[in-house]
């Protein structure tokens, strides 16, 4: 439902995000993911130092002297947000929630897609896919996009990362750029994750919060499952305990990254106590100097 303080709060968030993506990404998006091809431009008179192989030979033999065709990259881009609104995204020890993280960077991505006159479109997912809104360009198009991610409310609490990842795989035809934003706490989603990357460009922005990394030694507490419900009361205090935790998570975290290393999938990791500029700022760059 769409508040007075939640409409505040968009419009808060839509001017800084503008802003941000205006004045602190210039350029770097758009030379980060190019076209899928070139189109044809014009003919103009040969100079010297063009390449003989864009040559007219037809307008050239007209004409009495060389002509060249000019190509122009064909810029128009498809952009997809996969958003997950599933239950542990309400989580947050710092200075946000994962949701709101999650909105900030998806805004900032949709922003920069149509400064570039890019299409852009999301996928809203929890167990099962929820909403999906088509790509369109325009800024009256990315209120939308922020309106939806700030007030809808999931149907489902838990995750299913492959039914999202199937589903893109079905609809989307053409060749897009896709961002997964998650936390990834699920698994067996690892043979939609290798299809969706071998057909798009794919980006996994993967949400974090610093709780999750270490327990802290507060004696007994309840912990509950946002996704399942289920409380366990465990003992913060026992040294044993609190290794197996940081354990289990260095592990799930070397095969998360060695299933993207393997599928040849951007990662970036963002935290609720972190910025989200700089993270984005790297991926561009290291896209621009790889290709």
């Amino acid at each position: 439902m769409l508040t007075e303080d939640v409409f505040k709060k968009i419009q808060r968030f839509h001017f800084r995000t503008s802003r941000l993506a205006n004045d602190l990404f210039a350029g770097q998006y758009e030379s980060a993911f190019k076209g899928q091809g070139m189109e044809f431009a014009e003919v103009r008179e040969y100079q010297p130092g063009d390449d003989i192989r864009a040559i007219d030979w037809n307008v050239s033999a007209r004409f009495g002297h060389p002509y060249v065709k000019v190509f122009h990259e064909e810029r128009e881009l498809t952009v997809l947000l996969l958003l997950d609104l599933s239950g542990s995204h309400l989580f947050g020890t710092r200075r946000k929630f994962k949701r709101e993280l999650l909105a900030e960077t998806a805004g900032m991505l949709a922003f920069l897609a149509i400064r570039t006159n890019d299409k852009v479109g999301a996928l809203l997912f929890s167990s099962r896919v929820e909403k999906f809104i088509p790509p369109k360009k325009g800024a009256a198009h990315v209120w939308r996009l922020i309106k939806e991610i700030f007030t809808y409310e999931p149907q489902e609490p838990t995750t299913n990362l492959e039914a999202a990842l199937s589903y893109l795989n079905r609809i989307v035809k053409r060749h897009a750029i896709v961002f997964l934003i998650s936390d990834c706490c699920d698994i067996g989603f690892e043979r939609p994750l290798r299809l969706t990357a071998r057909k798009h460009d794919l980006t996994v922005i993967r949400i974090t919060d610093p709780a999750e990394e270490t327990l802290p030694d507060v004696g007994r507490i309840h912990l509950r499952d946002p996704e399942t419900g289920e409380t366990v009361l465990i003992n913060t205090s026992n040294r044993t305990l609190r290794k197996r935790w940081e354990a289990a998570r260095r592990e799930r975290l070397a095969v998360l990254r060695s299933l993207f290393q393997r599928t040849g999938v951007d990662e970036v990791v963002l935290s609720t106590d972190g910025p989200v500029v700089e993270p984005l700022a790297r991926l561009f760059d290291m896209r621009r100097l790889r290709s």
